[in-house]
């Protein structure tokens, strides 16, 4: 309890924070095991204060305050119909797309990899331009 506590005052001091410091960085700080740790998130996932989020960080909570809890995949796809993109067109890389959405290239390969099974892009791999194959419908996306 003192070290969930401790993490909603740093919540409450820091309107600006998106993301619960990583379990490594609260181990270290309180001295702590990874499942206490994770007891603390915990907590704050039953007052409301936190959820965890796939691929990132666990998120910070704050009313009033929307956040899309989509699959990666499903955000990254957006991007063609946002950004206007056409069948052939190079897609942003997984650096870009990386600091774009805040998470690791990992993260972004995996939900590329994805989109690239599902025939909404080609191409990929290691030095190659990723294209648009095919430009999502609503029911794709949705």
């Amino acid at each position: 309890m003192k070290i969930a506590d401790s993490v909603k005052k740093q919540i409450e001091e820091d309107p600006s924070m998106t993301e619960l410091p990583s379990l490594a960085e609260v181990m270290r700080e309180h001295h702590v095991s990874r499942g206490v740790a994770l007891r603390a998130f915990g907590v704050l996932r039953q007052e409301g204060l936190a959820e965890p989020a796939p691929g990132v960080r666990w998120r910070v909570v704050r009313l009033g305050l929307r956040v899309d809890r989509r699959p990666l995949e499903q955000r990254i796809a957006d991007i063609i119909t946002a950004e206007g993109l056409e069948v052939g067109e190079a897609f942003p890389s997984a650096s870009a797309l990386a600091d774009r959405f805040g998470v690791s290239r990992p993260t972004v390969t995996k939900a590329l990899d994805k989109l690239e099974a599902a025939g909404v892009l080609a191409g990929g791999g290691q030095g190659k331009v990723r294209t648009v194959r095919a430009v999502p419908t609503r029911e794709e996306r949705s």
